[in-house]
């Protein structure tokens, strides 16, 4: 059989955020912290909380089912259902088996993959090798995350994250349009584990001990998130480039994933885009690991903000350390 490879594009878009929100100055109440410090150094305002009752999957199936509907399909449409996600509902079985079931889309298979906030680009590109190869013809890519339920909220990083989901459908496009290429990497070579959760995995079984140590919490080195962003954003960013043909003054919009204000603003000084170009909505909704890119991308698309043959440059960075980039034409 012949094999012909197709070029892919997004088709719908859809997002998800509970309604709880907690502010900045709320956090102040409860956290060693201050708004002024938050606003300045991360740009956050506020961030969305998941209920007691809600869970990744929730978040995930919702955004998922408002992907479809922006993309005027059905959920029977759907051959596969990627999840990424760094909170899953359970150890087993996976998010995406319970997105699929939450969805009724029991036409497509589904699985889940492990990239903290790179985890969205890194699915989007399997997604896109599964239509680019023929073997199945609508993907739904899902972002979705509840830092909230690893949180240490009595901590002062507790500031960072929010909950949320977003989704994509990807489908095969024309010749002048969709992605036009994807570098991914994972670099372990140096403070790697700057952004971990020790305990929950074969390494640290969860015990009464490491309860009461705190270790089921996420631990970040803010110095080593920042040095390796600014770092790795720009490397994936020239790749992409250099793989297109295009320049820095080609580039329409960036949909980056939302780690903080000071390390999106150095990155496009580094790259030279200017930063009206560089898309950010981490005041309203903080980090969301995994759903920051999908979640941003769904509000840009929706108001407007892209459109028709403009060059889309994607960026992550995560835990890892995970990194990549990706440009598409708009179709």
């Amino acid at each position: 059989m012949r094999q012909v490879i197709r070029n892919v594009k997004i088709l719908g878009t859809g997002s998800y955020v509970p309604p709880k929100v907690y502010t900045n100055k709320y956090l102040e109440t409860i956290v060693p912290t201050n708004d002024e410090w938050i606003q300045a150094n991360l740009g956050i305002k506020e961030r969305h909380i998941a209920a007691d009752n809600e869970t990744t999957s929730d978040l995930a199936a919702q955004a998922g089912l408002n992907a479809i509907s922006n993309a005027g399909l059905n959920v029977g449409d759907i051959d596969l259902i990627i999840v990424a996600t760094a909170t899953p509902d359970r150890k087993a079985p996976s998010t995406a088996a319970i997105v699929q079931y939450k969805m009724k889309a029991f036409n497509a298979a589904a699985f889940d993959i492990a990239a903290v906030c790179s985890g969205f680009l890194f699915a989007m590109s399997i997604g896109t090798q599964y239509i680019a190869s023929g073997v199945y013809n609508n993907v739904l890519v899902i972002g979705a995350d509840t830092f909230s339920r690893i949180v240490d909220w009595t901590r002062r990083d507790a500031v960072f994250f929010g909950d949320g989901s977003g989704a994509a459908v990807l489908t095969s496009a024309n010749v002048v349009e969709g992605f036009l290429a994807y570098r991914l990497y994972t670099d372990s070579s140096h403070e790697h584990l700057g952004f971990t959760v020790p305990a929950g995995g074969s390494e640290m079984p969860i015990t009464p001990e490491i309860l009461e140590k705190g270790l089921q919490y996420f631990q970040m080195d803010g110095k080593a998130v920042f040095n390796s962003a600014t770092q790795a954003l720009p490397r994936a960013i020239y790749q992409v480039l250099e793989d297109t043909g295009l320049s820095i003054s080609d580039i329409d919009l960036m949909i980056p994933h939302q780690p903080s204000i000071k390390i999106l603003r150095k990155t496009s000084e580094i790259i030279g885009l200017p930063f009206e170009k560089v898309m950010t909505n981490m005041d309203k909704y903080a980090n969301t690991s995994s759903g920051t890119i999908p979640i941003l991308l769904d509000e840009v698309n929706r108001t407007g903000r892209i459109h028709k043959g403009d060059n889309v440059l994607f960026a992550a960075v995560g835990s890892g350390w995970t990194y990549g980039a990706s440009i598409i034409k708009w179709g």
